[in-house]
């Protein structure tokens, strides 16, 4: 796996090898209980079988925030209308009334996972229902697609998406700077977009539906963090960096006249156009030798305001300055807070008061110790005040108090000695604004979570002013390996960044990380399956050890000892009994031992893949490269299987099932050669490959269906030609799709598991949404056609519930209005427009030209008089989606509602 650098502190630099499916690597720990497959079941006799859907009800489990959010956009016209921006895990639009924040990118899919990382947002002052996002996460080869903007004319509700002929970074460096992408106020169907990589600065003038270069723009940008890097990660050309209309030289209908452009270029940094773009000039008297990172407009006092670094950031930055530019008489002044000589970090994080135009607050976003700073002026930067100062050294004064009692893991288990404390005010804190309708209310980004505070204006009068997480709904981790034990906490994580939670409700927020360490992030975990008490986790960490053992279900840890050259966490897995452990980090060989010290283990290569057998204590499994090796001795020493066909490259995770000995599924592969599901009934001497499953990555065990008596099996996966997440209830001979189009999240491939206590409930993994779980509306039972159709009176509602370019989604309600029970419905219909199916839930259907039947499953075939049965399903359409004239249920019309 590639790392494009190193991470200065806790917080998210990086989830680039969370991101990449062809890199990524860990596997999923632990698993619930379950019961052996029955004889003659083999999977070589059960190819799979056609797809079935089902509704699902999705959640976040809760953590509230956990990465680095850049940027943070208020509407200029509408009160309470904002969005945030994060790098890997979407954008999100704030609901005043429940005081959350709503994501909005989950329907990114697996092909376009790149797109949940936003570099800009932008929302229309003019349509404030309209909003606008740039997206993409790698400039380099690491995302192999193109970036885009995506449209909205209902706040995110629904897109429409314009690719472009380059990439964008929303995870690379410079990527708190901004906004890249602004609309101009004036003529809203008028947008600019600052490219990277040189690309230059694009216009659009048909509200962001086709862009083109502005090609008399003179400077494309040549600033990188590191010409040297050869992964083109630090090495790119960080670009165009923000757009900043003047309102002041337009007028309603008419494209602004002024308009100020960010360039990452030290010598050469901001540029003007005075003729609504046509041609462009450097700003005569600009400071040189560092980068501005965003400017800022007052444009009824005629002020260009610029916070200064001699680094793009986020995380880097030694010395800053900010500015002021007159625009009305061409005079620069230097209003730094603090002298650049006096500096240890950058100045970016700037805002202005709108209510009170002269009051300015900017941050020293790279000031990791003590503490980020925050700088106020209310006299537009004539004399400033700071957030905190020192008292008498080491001991500070701060005009806030902190309340983190809603997310208290912020606190991170730390007590360090002064200056520094607990919780921090942040670092990173590269996006401040305050609420262009109320002075009071400030929100501002950190690499962790979005704090505010909603009595900003005692700074100012001697009091102290609040500072609270403001970031539930927004959740932004990105998981690593997931285990749902058979007793204590539902739910094990382990995390990049912030190193994973046990969950004892997921409904709520946990109180802290993993303690003793506290590893960056956690690479891998595992339970004894007969034994849940005992845990194990290993992870990334800048000292110390690498390995941590619990006793108590994960809730109290002790740190274990690392053998000689570990160098990261790598793979872990614990004997069924909990006595053994075999342990596969980067840097060393697989080890075997108690914990307390280790062996090497002989037979299995570095960097192996391990688990467990879940009811044999001494065997153990590892996997590397197309190879499945075996050990039963306790991981002492391993052996090469013979079975054959396997991946030999790309990611490959497998799980041995719980009550089965032997019985092991393996997902995993590379488009370019094996990619599926894979399942051994003999320890891993043979494996048989799934048909029908054309790309896998996870695998997961979840308690058994109703009546059935082997695990549920959970995956994400291509089958049937789509991707998706999908449960299997008879072990793998059918499966039912149980996300939909809205909920994709873009890529999911590294962790996946059920829940052994409730049946259908599943957890996923994300790269950048935390993680998810889902619950279901099925009883049970396979995804197979349903009885025969029955006659009966009744009636049909049918509602397109959500609508978007070429797509839709409906909910339909079949009632039997009738005074004779159903055993078995069909409902038909035909579609005025067009229209096709591409996806129904919660029954089966079949499509001939517009004629559509849908017909029950096994479970919801009987309906007694009076009661109704629902389904729902997207589908696609072009030039009109009007609603079917007419249904029928078993030949005889329906009334429709």
């Amino acid at each position: 796996m590639r790392s494009p650098a190193p991470r200065p502190g806790r917080a998210r630099l990086l989830s680039v090898l969370l991101a990449l499916p062809a890199l990524t690597g860990g596997l999923l720990a632990g698993a619930p209980p379950g019961f052996a497959e029955p004889a003659g079941r083999a999977a070589a006799d059960r190819p799979a079988a056609a797809v079935a859907a089902d509704t699902y009800t999705w959640k976040n489990v809760r953590i509230d925030g956990g990465g680095f959010v850049p940027g943070i956009v208020f509407n200029r016209t509408e009160k309470n209308l904002a969005y945030a921006r994060t790098d890997i895990g979407g954008a999100y639009r704030w609901q005043q009334d429940t005081r959350t924040w709503t994501p909005l990118l989950d329907s990114v899919g697996w092909d376009d996972w790149g797109h949940t990382g936003v570099v800009s947002i932008a929302s229309d002052a003019v349509e404030p229902n309209k909003v606008y996002a740039a997206v993409g996460t790698y400039t380099n080869d690491w995302d192999p697609g193109n970036g885009a903007v995506l449209r909205s004319s209902d706040r995110g509700a629904s897109w429409k998406k314009t690719g472009l002929p380059f990439k964008l970074g929303g995870n690379m460096p410079g990527r708190g700077m901004g906004e890249r992408l602004a609309v101009d106020p004036h003529k809203n169907s008028v947008l600019y977009l600052g490219a990277p990589s040189g690309k230059g600065l694009w216009r659009s003038t048909d509200s962001g539906a086709t862009w083109s270069q502005v090609t008399a723009f003179p400077n494309p940008g040549n600033y990188r963090q590191d010409p040297s890097d050869t992964s083109g990660y630090a090495s790119d050309n960080q670009g165009i960096v923000w757009v900043t209309f003047d309102e002041s030289t337009g007028s309603p209908g008419s494209a602004t006249r002024t308009v100020y452009v960010g360039v990452a270029d030290k010598e050469n940094t901001v540029y003007r156009s005075t003729d609504a773009g046509a041609t462009w000039s450097r700003l005569a008297g600009q400071p040189t030798g560092l980068l501005a990172h965003k400017g800022v407009l007052d444009a009824e006092n005629g002020y260009l305001y610029l916070p200064y670094s001699d680094t793009g950031g986020p995380y880097d930055g030694g010395k800053g300055q900010v500015w002021r530019y007159a625009t009305r008489t061409g005079e620069w002044k230097d209003i730094s807070p603090v002298a650049e000589a006096d500096t240890h970090y950058g100045f970016s994080g700037l805002s202005i008061d709108r209510q009170r135009p002269g009051t300015v607050m900017v941050t020293g976003y790279s000031s990791w110790w003590p503490d980020t700073q925050i700088f106020r002026s209310t006299d537009r930067g004539a004399t400033w005040t700071t957030a905190w100062s020192y008292s008498s050294y080491p001991e500070r004064a701060n005009r806030y108090t902190m309340d983190v009692s809603s997310v208290p893991w912020l606190s991170w288990g730390a007590n360090p000695a002064p200056p520094e404390q607990s919780p921090k005010l942040g670092w990173m804190t590269e996006a401040l604004e305050i609420d262009p309708f109320d002075s009071d209310r400030m929100m501002y980004g950190t690499g962790a979570t979005v704090y505010g505070t909603e009595n900003l204006g005692a700074w100012d009068t001697g009091g102290k002013f609040t500072v609270e997480p403001m970031v539930r709904g927004l959740e932004e981790t990105a998981v690593n390996d997931l285990a749902a034990p058979p007793s204590g906490a539902p739910l094990l994580s382990a995390l990049g960044d912030i190193g994973g939670f046990r969950h004892t409700d997921v409904t709520k927020v946990p109180a802290l990380m993993y303690q003793s360490p506290n590893f960056s992030t956690t690479t891998s975990l595992d339970f004894a399956e007969s034994e849940p008490d005992t845990v194990v986790r290993v992870g990334n960490a800048e000292a110390g050890p690498h390995v941590s053992f619990s006793r108590d279900n994960g809730t109290t840890w002790q740190a274990g000892s690392d053998p000689a050259g570990v160098t990261g966490g790598g793979t872990v897995a614990v004997s069924a009994d909990g006595g053994r452990f075999v342990w596969s980090p980067q840097g060393a060989g697989v080890q075997t031992g108690s914990g307390s010290s280790w062996t090497a283990s002989t037979g299995l290569p570095a960097d192996a893949v391990v688990e467990s057998d879940r009811v044999d204590p001494k065997t153990f499994y590892g996997f590397k490269s197309g190879v499945f090796y075996v050990s039963s001795d306790g991981g002492a020493t391993f052996t090469a299987k013979a079975s054959s066909g396997l991946p030999t490259d790309g990611s490959v995770r497998f799980k041995a099932v719980p009550g089965a000995k032997g019985d092991i599924w393996l997902a995993g592969g590379s488009a370019g050669g094996a990619y599926g599901l894979w399942h051994s009934t003999d320890g891993g001497a043979t494996f048989t490959k799934l048909t029908g499953v054309t790309e896998a990555d996870t695998i997961g065990f979840g308690k058994a269906a109703p009546g059935a008596s082997y695990q549920t099996l959970y995956t994400s996966a291509k089958i049937g030609g789509v991707r998706g997440i999908f449960r299997s209830t008879d072990a793998g001979a059918s499966w039912t799709r149980i996300n939909d189009d809205a909920h994709q999240w873009g890529w999911t491939g590294a962790a996946v598991t059920g829940d052994p206590r409730v049946y259908g409930r599943v957890y996923v993994g994300t790269n950048g949404r935390g993680i998810v779980y889902g619950d279901t509306a099925d009883s049970g039972g396979p995804g197979v056609p349903g009885d025969p159709p029955g006659p009966g009176t009744c009636s049909v509602t049918y509602r397109i519930t959500n609508q978007w370019s070429g797509g839709f989604q409906a909910e339909a309600t079949l009632t039997n209005s009738g005074g004779t029970a159903w055993d078995g419905w069909s409902l038909g219909w035909s579609f005025p427009d067009g229209q096709k199916v591409t996806q129904l839930w919660n029954a089966s259907y079949a499509q001939e030209g517009a004629a559509v039947t849908v017909r029950n499953l096994g479970w919801n075939a009987k309906v007694p008089p009076g009661a109704s049965v629902g389904f729902g399903f997207t589908g696609s359409w072009s030039g009109a989606n009007d609603r079917p004239a007419a249904f029928t249920q078993g030949g005889k019309a329906c009334t429709t509602g």
